[in-house]
C-alpha cells in the first residue's frame, strides 16, 4: 500500500486529504505517515528473522518526538550521534539499553550523559576517544561498554558527501589499526570492548558495498575473538537506499539474505542503524506557490518553502518528486524555487512540474528523512510545522516557529 496516494481526485496521506492539512496547519508543513513508519520498521525487523538482532532508528534522519515515540513503541532501538539526540531519544521513550551512541566527536559531557543513562554501547572512532572515555568513566565511577567503529575502505557507490567508509574519511578507525587499538583496551580499567561497528554510507542501492565491507569486518570479529575478546555485538551499519526517482534498491530481505552467512559467522547480536529507509518515504513537505514568473526564457514557481526547509536539493542536487494535491492538474516545465536569497535555493530545476497556480499547494515526496532535521533559520525564516497522520486522524506534532522563537536566548548587553 502506498501511504501517500490519490483518492477521489485528491492526494491523501493514509485517509487524510493533504489539502485539509494545508488549509488548517498552513504551509510549509511536513506530513508523516504513522503507517509507513511502522511498515518500514516491520519489514526490516522481519528480514533479520532467525538472527538475534536489534533494529535501531538513526535519530539524525528525523528527530521529531512523535516519530521517535512511534518507533520506540514498535520495539526499535535508537542510533544517536549527539547529547541532544540522546535527550530526544530518552524523552521519546526509547529503552536506554537499546541506544547506541555513534559520532566522531563526542565531548566529555556527552560521554558522561551516555553513561548516566546506561546506554547499550558507545561506538568509539579513535584512540583519543577511547582514552577519554576511560578517563570519564573512571571520574564518574562507571564502566563503559564499547564497540570499535572500523573503516573498511569500501566505496558505498552513493553521493560522495554521504559516503563514510573509504580511506581518508573522518569516520572510524582504519581496519589495519583495529587489532592494535583493541589490545590497548586491556590497559583501561573502565571500558569493556564487546562490539565491532562499521558504516560505509547512506542511500546505498547495491549489495556490493555491504558484502565487501562485511567480508572485512566480520574477519576482524573472528580475529578479536581468537585473541580472547568477548565480542557480543556486531553493528553492520545502515544506509539502505530508497526510491526517490528511479532507483532500484535491495529490499531488506534481499540485503539480509545476501549477508546472512557473514552475520551468522560472528556469533554476535546483530545491530543495524537505518534512518532513511524507515522515515524517508514516510514523509512529504507541503509548500504553497506564492508567485509564478518568467525570466530569461525560463519559467519559475516561487514557493514558500526553500533550502532552509528542505536542504537536500541544494546540498546534494537531490531529486524529490513533486505532486499536485489535485490529480487532474496538468504539467509544465519550470524551476521550483524558494524565497531564500541564494541562487542555490531551489527544490527542483528544469523539471516537468504540476501546472500550479498562485495559491496552489504542492507536495514534495520522500521528505521524511533529512528534511526537517536539516532545516535552519537562515534568512530569519521560521522553521515549518510538522504533522503526524494515523488512519483518518492527524495532529500537529511540532508547532510552526514564531518570530519570538527566532530570537529566543539572544541578549543585548547593557553596554549597547
Amino acid at each position: 500500500m502506498e501511504d501517500f496516494h490519490y483518492r477521489e481526485g485528491g492526494l491523501h496521506c493514509e485517509d487524510v486529504p493533504l489539502a485539509e492539512i494545508a488549509r488548517s496547519a498552513g504551509t510549509p508543513v511536513y506530513v508523516y505517515s504513522h503507517g509507513a513508519l511502522e511498515r518500514a520498521y516491520r519489514e526490516l525487523d522481519q528480514a533479520f528473522a532467525g538472527l538475534d538482532h536489534l533494529v535501531c532508528f538513526a535519530v539524525k534522519a528525523n528527530g521529531n518526538l512523535a516519530v521517535l515515540r512511534s518507533l520506540a513503541s514498535f520495539g526499535a532501538g535508537a542510533d544517536i550521534v549527539s547529547g541532544g539526540e540522546l535527550y530526544r531519544a530518552v524523552r521519546a521513550g526509547f529503552d536506554p539499553k537499546k541506544v547506541v551512541f555513534a559520532g566522531v566527536g563526542k565531548t566529555e559531557e556527552e560521554l558522561a550523559c551516555g553513561m548516566g543513562e546506561r546506554i547499550l554501547l558507545f561506538n568509539v572512532e579513535s584512540a583519543s576517544e577511547l582514552e577519554r572515555l576511560d578517563r570519564t568513566a573512571a571520574k564518574y565511577g562507571k564502566k563503559a561498554r564499547v564497540s570499535l567503529r572500523v573503516n573498511p575502505d569500501v566505496d558505498a557507490e552513493s553521493h560522495p558527501a554521504i559516503s563514510t567508509g573509504q580511506e581518508g574519511s573522518k569516520f572510524g578507525i582504519p581496519l589495519g589499526e583495529a587489532v592494535t587499538l583493541a589490545e590497548k583496551t586491556r590497559e583501561y580499567r573502565c571500558v569493556e570492548l564487546i562490539g565491532v561497528h562499521q558504516h560505509v554510507g547512506s542511500q546505498i542501492t547495491k549489495l556490493d558495498p555491504y558484502t565487501a565491507s562485511l567480508e572485512k569486518t566480520t574477519g576482524l570479529v573472528e580475529e578479536l575473538k581468537r585473541r580472547g575478546f568477548d565480542i557480543r555485538y556486531f553493528n553492520m551499519g545502515g544506509g539502505l537506499g530508497i526510491r526517490y526517482r528511479d532507483e532500484t534498491a535491495p529490499t531488506p530481505k534481499e540485503l539480509v539474505d545476501a549477508v546472512r552467512p557473514a552475520l551468522e559467522s560472528t556469533g554476535a547480536k546483530i545491530i543495524c542503524e537505518m534512518g532513511r529507509y524507515i522515515a524517508g518515504n514516510a514523509g512529504a513537505l507541503l509548500s504553497g506557490v506564492i508567485y509564478r514568473k518568467k525570466s530569461g526564457g525560463k519559467s519559475f514557481l516561487v514557493a514558500d518553502a526553500g533550502m532552509n526547509d528542505l536542504l537536500r536539493p541544494s546540498l546534494y542536487d537531490a531529486y524529490h518528486e513533486v505532486r499536485a494535491l489535485s490529480e487532474s492538474t496538468g504539467l509544465t516545465t519550470a524551476d521550483l524555487v524558494g524565497p531564500v536569497c541564494e541562487s542555490g535555493d531551489y527544490l527542483a530545476q528544469g523539471r516537468e512540474l504540476p501546472e500550479a497556480a498562485e495559491g496552489d499547494v504542492l507536495a514534495l515526496m520522500g521528505a521524511g528523512a533529512y528534511g526537517f532535521s536539516m532545516a535552519s533559520n537562515y534568512n530569519a525564516r521560521r522553521r515549518p510545522a510538522e504533522v503526524l497522520v494515523r488512519g483518518d486522524r492527524w495532529s500537529i506534532v511540532r508547532e510552526r516557529e514564531s518570530n519570538a522563537d527566532l530570537i529566543k536566548g539572544e541578549l543585548v548587553p547593557a553596554f549597547l
